[in-house]
């Protein structure tokens, strides 16, 4: 048996697990989330070994290299050999002041949990008036 030298692009992303079902993967490619060497791809388009296959999965790209073709669903770990991730890392978070959060249904804030609020959420920006104190 000869091996396999071109795969549909729907069957390939679900054969190495990028979808968990074939359904999604056809739906994903015609959506537009997928796309073969830069163009959008149908889900019946052809993919070979050393095709960059590019999955939008939640938001942020998948960049794979094709370098064995599967048609058939196999394990992690053979899904893994079967393309190289040259998927950027993500961006780093960025650290976010926390808001004060309060259990749902505490009530509403007292007079002094309020001015506590007040003071994390805007630091005091403008100078103190002398004739106050």
């Amino acid at each position: 048996m000869e091996p396999l030298t071109t795969a549909r692009v729907d069957s390939w992303t679900w054969a190495v697990r990028m979808f968990k079902t074939r359904s999604q993967a056809t739906a994903a490619c015609r959506a537009g989330h997928v796309k073969v060497n830069g163009e959008r791809a149908k889900s019946a388009q052809t993919v070979r070994v050393g095709d960059e296959v590019r999955v939008r999965i939640s938001g942020f790209d998948r960049i794979l290299v094709v370098s064995k073709i599967m048609v058939k669903r196999v394990s992690a770990p053979v899904a893994a050999e079967c393309f190289v991730d040259r998927t950027p890392p993500p961006p780093p978070r960025e650290e976010v002041a926390l808001l004060p959060m309060r259990d749902r249904g505490a009530g509403r804030p007292t007079k002094r949990e309020r001015r506590e609020i007040d003071k994390l959420r805007a630091p005091e920006t403008l100078p103190r008036d002398p004739d106050d104190e």
